[in-house]
């Protein structure tokens, strides 16, 4: 034995023997790539109508959301914890139409959706319409974890929500007058419309004067695991309790491990009748395109050609980045996987 021991000695001596990898510098191992990226909605963005104290307040919030959700994908948190870290940020503030920042309905009233998607189980949850729940990306959290379906609404999601223990607030809680003399101006706008022809067109109004706001993110954590949320206060002056593309997995949101997240943002109904999240997803798994022209299409050429206005953000497995949008601006951060942190607001 003492032989055998000695002669293994005199080889590796002699021409060497490989390292243990156990032994080798930790910081060699190369680190599996993370990164995060957001959008607080797009729409007519000038920087004329903004004044340099606003923007200010919307890219420091940008930059407050994206690095909180970084920090977690850095700590070796999921994607999903990212992704609901980011959002409550954007739904606790006012600036953005989510949340506390949600716009108003026709009748006065605060509605708001959310949703999300996780890319490795292409599990999903969603809310719509709830009224009370403080953090409505929780909700759709709740759904898809804690539940057999995928979308809930109304009055039922605020109960469900509520015997999860999500915190539930007044919906007197959800004013701003930012939001609802905004709403006034619109049903102002109505009334003229009326008595000039005798008709109101609820898109015409709506739509000419809403501001998009929806919040949404998009996460890549080191296990590889893409999450996709977004989450909304739907449209000024919308009535009927009608549903944009926020809670619609496949329009609003969409998440799959091989080949990209998307959470969209813009005129929801074009956004759901081109199943706009999935399809960017589809046209990298079935066309083998990269990120970048997949969104371009869907965008600037689909949903333009549709009359439809809006943008998305995305993320593919490897933390490649897409923002992309035909309006005028759109709030937008991101964290590459250099660490690397952007912050943009306009075209």
């Amino acid at each position: 034995m003492r032989k055998i021991t000695l002669l293994l000695f005199i080889i590796c001596t002699t021409i060497g023997c490989k390292k243990n990898t156990t032994d080798q510098d930790p910081t060699a191992i190369k680190q599996a790539p993370f990164a995060i990226i957001i959008h607080g909605g797009a729409g007519t963005i000038l920087k004329k109508n903004m004044t340099p104290a606003l923007e200010k307040a919307y890219e420091e919030k940008l930059t407050e959301a994206v690095t909180a959700g970084h920090k977690v994908l850095k700590n070796g948190g999921s994607s999903t914890l990212a992704v609901a870290t980011a959002i409550k940020i954007m739904e606790n503030s006012p600036l953005f139409n989510a949340g506390k920042g949600s716009v108003f309905t026709h009748g006065g009233e605060n509605e708001m959706d959310a949703s999300i998607m996780e890319g490795k189980t292409l599990q999903a949850g969603a809310i719509t319409g709830v009224k009370t729940v403080k953090n409505p990306i929780l909700g759709a959290i709740e759904v898809m974890q804690n539940s057999a379906h995928v979308l809930l609404s109304g009055k039922g999601a605020d109960e469900f929500s509520a015997e999860r223990g999500l915190e539930i607030m007044d919906p007197s809680y959800f004013y701003t007058k930012k939001r609802f003399d905004a709403l006034q101006r619109v049903q102002n706008s109505e009334k003229e419309d009326d008595n000039q022809s005798g008709k109101v067109s609820f898109y015409d109004t709506d739509i000419k004067n809403s501001k998009y706001g929806t919040v949404g993110c998009v996460a890549l954590d080191q296990n590889g695991n893409i999450t996709a949320g977004t989450s909304t206060g739907g449209m000024t002056n919308k009535r009927w309790n009608r549903i944009g593309d926020a809670p619609i997995i496949g329009a609003g949101t969409y998440a799959n491990n091989e080949t990209c997240g998307v959470s969209s943002t813009g005129w929801g109904e074009y956004f759901i009748r081109g199943v706009v999240a999935h399809d960017i997803a589809a046209q990298m798994e079935y066309k083998k395109v990269p990120l970048k022209e997949a969104t371009r299409d869907v965008i600037q050429n689909k949903l333009t050609k549709a009359g439809g206005t809006g943008g998305i953000i995305a993320l593919d497995k490897d933390g490649n980045m897409s923002f992309e949008f035909n309006t005028t601006g759109m709030y937008r951060a991101s964290i590459d996987t250099s660490g690397a942190l952007t912050v943009k607001i306009y075209k």
